[in-house]
């Protein structure tokens, strides 16, 4: 069964501690939550709270600049090994990796490079996609993610953003129909006239994107809002809506 999650970018505008938005979550139906960031708050501390809720960890967003060094990839294993997570997820690259085909090969080799030093560490990356790798590419017939995916191979997962895919025009069944066994990390976002909105509030068809993902063997589905009106109501919807799902 596939578990379900939140980014916890989603709870960043609530005035608490990590410890306190891990408890919230633990209250929810959330199986587990993907960290931004720790602030002030030790992995090790961030951990004994995981174990009192009962919440696993899907993965951590490390922008990609804190990964290319020794010391900093040896702060990041020690990290997952507190958590007990073994994926690293790249959450942004700039519009500029992906304007044009020689940009997003270097992209791909840029990636991949950084997935095979992971990997030396027992850990796992992925990218996570916003809208702007959909961008066409002139004299080319696919678009900056098709050539990203086609340029790189299965060391590099892709967690994909479904609203942000469909916010680009693209269809992210189909997508995740295309990543079977390369996605186990969903976002599951929507999305109207091109900016999130609450689960069901929007132009994402929630359902067949949880079957496609599941079909694609999905491990997680997690829920991301970048701009949530009330953090802790959509904590509650995000959670229940994807619960619903689970199966």
């Amino acid at each position: 069964m596939v578990r379900t999650g939140i980014q916890l970018y989603t709870l960043r505008d609530l005035d608490e501690p990590l410890p306190t938005l891990l408890r919230r979550v633990g209250e929810t139906e959330f199986d587990g939550v993907e960290f931004a960031g720790f602030d002030e708050t030790t992995p090790e501390a961030a951990a004994d709270v995981l174990d009192e809720t009962e919440l696993n960890v899907a993965g951590v967003h490390v922008g990609i600049e804190s990964l290319e060094t020794d010391s900093d990839l040896d702060a990041v294993s020690e990290t997952c090994t507190a958590l007990d997570c073994e994926r690293v997820v790249v959450p942004y690259l700039g519009v500029e990796h992906f304007e044009t085909a020689a940009a997003v090969r270097e992209t791909a080799t840029r990636l991949s490079a950084l997935a095979d030093r992971l990997a030396e560490r027992g850990l796992a990356l992925s990218y996570h996609n916003h809208d702007h790798e959909f961008v066409a590419l002139e004299g080319d017939g696919r678009n900056a993610f098709d050539l990203l995916l086609d340029e790189t191979d299965d060391s590099v997962l892709i967690e994909l953003d479904v609203g942000w895919a469909a916010a680009a025009g693209d269809d992210p069944v189909a997508l995740l129909e295309r990543l079977e066994g390369r996605a186990p990390l969903v976002h599951v976002k929507d999305v109207a006239d091109g900016r999130p909105v609450e689960l069901g509030d929007g132009e994402v068809a929630l359902d067949a994107c949880a079957t496609a993902a599941r079909d694609a063997g999905a491990e997680w589905l997690l829920y991301e809002h970048d701009e949530p009106t009330d953090p802790a109501a959509s904590l509650e919807r995000g959670a229940a809506t994807l619960a619903e799902r689970r199966d």
